[in-house]
């Protein structure tokens, strides 16, 4: 669906502040109350906007570790995938997880308090994941850039 620039600035206004009421939000992008709602209401039903959420910090709960780990399978199989699939899903400290091509199967971004609780993931979730045949992990010296969002512009007609 193409966005034109009053969605533009909706998902905007909203990436800056997810609670910024209805109100606040039609004065931002110079809608009434009403228009404002029907859009917004449009982005939520075509899948544009997928959620609200709180943005926690890992590191002020505890998780101060960040391990990028690749992982390669036994298969390609689609029974493979969605059983690997279904136990990634269970393990808590999953922050991400991607269908790769190349070298690995899968990249899983991981939180842990230190180097000892992420020894525990990976004895008790990671090589426990049926079809996994090889892990290489990585950890984040530092965060660069953890951005929810692109920068946007209207398609043109």
């Amino acid at each position: 669906m193409p966005l034109d620039r009053i969605d533009i600035a909706i998902l905007e206004a909203l990436q800056k502040d997810g609670r910024m009421s209805n109100a606040a939000l039609a004065e931002k992008v110079g809608l009434s109350q009403s228009a404002c709602s029907r859009r917004l209401d449009g982005l939520e039903k075509d899948g544009v906007i997928r959620g609200y959420h709180a943005r926690l910090s890992n590191a002020a709960l505890g998780h101060k570790m960040t391990a990028i780990v690749h992982i390669s399978l036994s298969g390609q199989f689609e029974k493979t995938l969605s059983e690997f699939e279904a136990a990634v899903r269970r393990c808590p400290n999953v922050l991400s997880c991607h269908l790769m091509s190349g070298e690995y199967d899968y990249i899983v971004r991981i939180a842990a308090r230190d180097l000892e609780d992420y020894e525990r993931i990976h004895k008790e979730w990671l090589t426990a994941m049926p079809h996994v045949t090889k892990i290489n992990s990585s950890f984040a010296l530092r965060e660069v850039i953890d951005r929810t969002n692109i920068g946007m512009k209207p398609e043109m007609a």
